[in-house]
């Protein structure tokens, strides 16, 4: 039980961290310097995580596809091939 709340208010820390822009590299590393051990600090990491992922709006959203026809004919007026000669030509004009 005591472990828990412990691991609770570390992940607080972070998310009100999190909110004032500190990335979460940076947290892990200034918790550790403080003196909390890798274990607690990395499984407050991944609560947070879940709790924040929770809380995280669900995209709606669907692609657009759009289908285009291309015959032959037209295919290649959109293509010309350039010879090695004109591609010469354009490096030195």
């Amino acid at each position: 039980m005591a472990q828990e709340n412990y691991i609770q208010q570390l992940v607080n820390y972070l998310k009100r961290n999190l909110a004032k822009g500190y990335t979460i590299e940076s947290l892990k590393w200034a918790l550790i310097n403080q003196g909390y051990s890798r274990s607690s600090v990395n499984k407050a990491i991944q609560l947070t995580n879940e709790q924040l992922a929770l809380k995280a709006p669900k995209l709606k959203e669907k692609p657009i596809i759009k289908y285009e026809i291309v015959t032959d004919k037209e295919e290649k007026k959109k293509i010309k091939r350039k010879t090695f000669w004109e591609k010469i030509k354009e490096l030195f004009w």
